[in-house]
Formats: structure tokens, C-alpha cells, sequence
């Protein structure tokens, strides 16, 4: 039986990059997947018809996760479609770097209520569903531990995450629901290429400080991921999983 036989997941920005590949790294392993999307309905879809050529179960849902109404509707989504939640990923997030005296309010809350704000109410309307050995991953990032310039408002928002983990780890512990984050490195996906940093003197100068002498894949965050959600951790809680290849 696979690890995650029976359970239910949902995660939040899965129509692309590191999320699709969360979604169907927990759908191989036999959880039902609510795959969020935000605006590319195309790639939800391809990634549920994947989950279904494969044998397993998967439903695209519309939603901003900044809004408390679409954030409840993704947990309700998980219910209706599947009758349970047991598994949370808050993966949807956006970047916009810029030095101090280009950040600008819209730059600060375009990127604080998408990664923050909304990781919370996902949170808050999937953790009512959710009952003892459910787990929640949160995606945050190493700009928390490397810290770039430029970076100011966006580190802040995975510094949140970091903290945020820690806090719910603490309130949500006592109904054996687990928390925890994952903090990936640069990772080859849509995101990334469309940004220019694939090819790039970016991408070089990442590849010379990582050990293991190359930039992640979203396979390798996925794996993290379904063994966070699995019973395989279930000693872990309030735990910050630097994914990197060892890049400090």
C-alpha cells in the first residue's frame, strides 16, 4: 500500500512548477489531490489528467488564496469532492525583487498577501476539516537563511512563513496536526525561465555554491514534501527543511 493510501490533499498554486510536481508526487503515492490554481485553468488541468492517466484521483479548483471566501472554498472543495482533508500544502507565492528605494506599497502587498496572508487563510479554512494526523507543509525558501539584496519585501514574506510555522506548530499541535515548512533553493521551473535566471550568470553563481553542483528540479522539493505529509515524519513538528543541495 502506498504511504498515502486514503488521505486527502490540497495544494494551494499547483498548476505549475514546484506545486504540480507536489500534486503529483502525493497523488502517486495515493492521496486525492485538490489542485489550486490561480489563473492557468490549462495547467490545472493537464496536471489532473496526469493524476487520472495514472491511475489516481485529482479535481482542479479556482481560487485566490488571498481572499477568505475562495480560501474556504478550496477546503470545502476538498470535502465535497472527496469527503475529507488530511494534508495541506501551502505552496502559492509570487516574487518581485528590488532594491530599498524601489519597493513601493503595491510591490509590498502584492507579494505579503498572496505568501502571507494567504498561507494564513488557507490555513484557517482547511485546518477546521482537518483531524489528528493531518499534516501542513508550508513552501517558504532559503532567502531566509542567505538573506539577498534586493530582497527585502519578498525574504520578508518567507521570514513570515519560517515564524508562522513555528506559531502553528504550537497552536496546532495539541490536535495532533502537524506543521512544518520546506525552504527550497533555486528550482528549475516555468517561474524561473520566464524570470531569466535559467541560463543565466544567476543560475551560474547558484550551481558554484551549491555542493552537489546543481540547481534543484521540483521532483526533488516533491519528495520532501510527501514525506513531511506522510506518517513517515510523524515525529516531526514546527521543523524548517532547508532543500537546497547544501547551498548556503
Amino acid at each position: 500500500m502506498s504511504k498515502l493510501t486514503g488521505k486527502v490533499a490540497l495544494v494551494t498554486g499547483a498548476s505549475k512548477g514546484i506545486g504540480a510536481g507536489i500534486a503529483r508526487a502525493l497523488a502517486a503515492e495515493g492521496a486525492a489531490v485538490v489542485v489550486n490554481y490561480a489563473s492557468s485553468r490549462a495547467g490545472a488541468d493537464a496536471v489532473v489528467a496526469e493524476v487520472a492517466k495514472a491511475g489516481g484521483k485529482a479535481v482542479a479548483v479556482r481560487g485566490d488564496v488571498s481572499k477568505a471566501a475562495d480560501a474556504k472554498a478550496l477546503a470545502d472543495a476538498a470535502i465535497e469532492h472527496f469527503g475529507r482533508l488530511d494534508i495541506l500544502v501551502n505552496n502559492s507565492g509570487v516574487y518581485e525583487f528590488g532594491a530599498l528605494e524601489q519597493i513601493t506599497e503595491e510591490h509590498y502587498h502584492k507579494q505579503f498577501n498572496v505568501n502571507v496572508l494567504g498561507l494564513l487563510l488557507v490555513t484557517q479554512a482547511a485546518a477546521r476539516h482537518m483531524g489528528e494526523g493531518s499534516s501542513i507543509v508550508n513552501v517558504s525558501s532559503l532567502v531566509t537563511r542567505i538573506v539577498p539584496a534586493a530582497s527585502a519585501v519578498y525574504t520578508g514574506t518567507k521570514g513570515a512563513v519560517d515564524a508562522i510555522t513555528g506559531v502553528l506548530s504550537q497552536e496546532l499541535g495539541p490536535r495532533k496536526i502537524r506543521v512544518n515548512a520546506v525552504n527550497p533553493g533555486v528550482v528549475e521551473t516555468e517561474g524561473t525561465h520566464s524570470a531569466g535566471f535559467i541560463g543565466s550568470d544567476f543560475e551560474a553563481g547558484a550551481v558554484a555554491k551549491t555542493p552537489l553542483g546543481r540547481i534543484g528540479q521540483p521532483k526533488d522539493i516533491a519528495s520532501i514534501v510527501t514525506f513531511l505529509a506522510s506518517d513517515d515524519s510523524y515525529w516531526l513538528n514546527g521543523e524548517i527543511l532547508f532543500a537546497a543541495g547544501g547551498a548556503r
